[in-house]
């Protein structure tokens, strides 16, 4: 968040925290929650892009690597084996491996959306900022599940091979993003043989994006566009907009 507000602020961009905001003095822009920044959004004019919430489920298993699919928390409370559960898009309660639906809070609403997934270990994950179906800006964030943020070589062999599955990806799928989307890709391990292969992790919102050891300058022209002015809006990432 400093190195972000430190950019934009080098940009001759004024910095507010959002309890400071009263009115916009010019074209307003977001980078924080989903709650305050839909709170504002209404009055500050900025519209934010973000993934559909099946859009994971959605993908064909050559992206995955896995079997994902959309249900509710009624559904989560049912399940009888390790699967790994998460909310699409809020933090509603811990994305995380559930033995069963017993680990899940009672105090969810039940027809909470989740994504429910296969149980599958990652050798390292890396977050993508995509502008325009193109890698602006990326880090490595966990490796074995660990945190573990290193900047993304972009002339490195792991780069390479990131660029081209994303450029598989985005031929495939492209319409399914909006312009400005984070995308985390992993290293998926293979149970049943030696090396790995490139999968999906999830996708996030630009503006609710940690940039770990991003290039903050690259990240924040990804936020802009993700979280900007809502007349500035591409006609094709309208149906992208957060209601």
């Amino acid at each position: 968040m400093e190195l972000l507000g430190a950019e934009a602020a080098g940009r001759g961009m004024v910095v507010q925290a959002a309890e400071e905001v009263s009115a916009a003095a010019g074209p307003a822009y977001w980078y924080g929650g989903p709650v305050a920044g839909a709170r504002l959004a209404g009055r500050l004019g900025f519209a934010l892009l973000e993934a559909a919430d099946d859009w994971l489920a959605e993908l064909p298993e050559e992206f995955t690597g896995r079997q994902v699919r959309t249900a509710t928390v009624l559904d989560a409370w049912a399940i009888d084996r390790p699967t790994f559960v998460k909310p699409p898009r809020d933090k509603s309660f811990p994305a995380d491996v559930y033995a069963d639906g017993s680990g899940l809070s009672s105090d969810l609403d039940p027809a909470t959306p989740v994504l429910l997934s296969d149980v599958v270990t990652f050798a390292a994950e890396y977050r993508l900022f995509l502008l325009d179906g193109q890698i602006a800006a990326g880090s490595r964030y966990a490796v074995f599940g660990r945190l573990d943020p290193h900047p993304l070589d972009r002339h490195g062999p792991i780069a390479a091979e990131i660029a081209e599955f994303v450029d598989r990806l985005v031929a495939a799928i492209g319409p399914t993003l909006p312009s400005a989307v984070v995308v985390d890709v992993g290293q998926l391990l293979d149970t049943y043989r030696p090396g790995y292969r490139w999968a999906i992790v999830e996708a996030n919102m630009a503006w609710f994006s940690h940039a770990y050891a991003a290039d903050p300058a690259r990240v924040l022209d990804v936020v802009l566009q993700a979280a900007g002015p809502r007349e500035d809006v591409k006609p094709s990432d309208l149906p992208f907009v957060r209601p």
